[in-house]
């Protein structure tokens, strides 16, 4: 049987880079879908091409820094659907690349926004409905930076991404004696729009024991993971997906 068979899940940032390809992979692993990103147009397609391809999606467009973009993306899973089985909360934007000291203020919240607090948001809608369908599996985007390793100019983003492993954790103090998972996947580089230009793929790769940044099929897949019944007993975790990144440390040209 498909691991997501008949799960209903919702995924932000679902119009590129992972959460489109995690959209594909959940869908042909059986989940019935809501999809969230501000990109309407984008989103649409990838709902489209899902329906077409025999699968269930739908569209919800909305900013995720804003509490009734989740509210309603619950709600639709409820009307849609009749239950929501877990979540895939995948928004997040590098933001304002600058030393500490030369953030301003819209520079950190706004990346703080849109990493952290759209994840409690995501969560605080998230929760009731799993705890009425008798649990379910929350898996949150993060990564290396900050939480393996601190880098240049990404302050922000790595406080965000960081502070993703206290919320997972909480998660499960909170829920898990309700059948609620949490937890926190740890991605590598990866090849989406985020990562820039080919020079900085490159550099980026050299980061990497592998010598090469993750396809988003790769990262989702870590995802489908956490969100089947594969991983029941994988709760308030950090699950590396990230090319050996936090194993080790290579010069670029070894």
């Amino acid at each position: 049987m498909a691991l997501l068979h008949d799960k209903s899940i919702i995924i932000t940032g679902a119009s590129s880079g992972i959460g489109r390809a995690a959209a594909r992979i959940f869908a042909a692993q059986g989940a019935r879908l809501v999809l969230v990103a501000r990109r309407a147009d984008m989103l649409e397609e990838v709902a489209t091409e899902i329906v077409q391809q025999g699968g269930a999606a739908v569209s919800c467009p909305g900013d995720v820094t804003a509490a009734q973009c989740h509210a309603r993306a619950v709600e639709v899973a409820l009307e849609r659907y009749g239950q929501l089985d877990g979540a895939f909360n995948n928004a997040g934007i590098v933001g304002a690349m600058k030393p500490l000291a030369d953030l301003s203020d819209d520079d950190w919240s706004q990346t703080l926004a849109v990493n952290l607090t759209a994840a409690f948001l995501a969560t605080r809608a998230q929760v009731p409905a799993l705890l009425a369908n008798g649990g379910g599996s929350l898996v949150f985007t993060s990564t290396f930076v900050g939480s393996s390793v601190g880098m240049p100019a990404m302050g922000a983003y790595g406080s965000a991404k960081a502070g993703l492993g206290g919320l997972v954790k909480s998660i499960v103090a909170d829920y898990g004696h309700r059948a609620i998972r949490a937890n926190a996947l740890m991605a590598g580089g990866t090849d989406t729009p985020a990562a820039g230009t080919d020079e900085a793929k490159a550099w980026a790769a050299g980061l990497h024991p592998v010598r090469r940044i993750a396809q988003p099929e790769e990262i989702a897949n870590a995802a489908l993971f956490l969100l089947s019944d594969l991983s029941r007993f994988v709760i308030g975790s950090a699950l590396w997906a990230d090319g050996g990144n936090s194993a080790t440390k290579v010069a670029a040209g070894d």
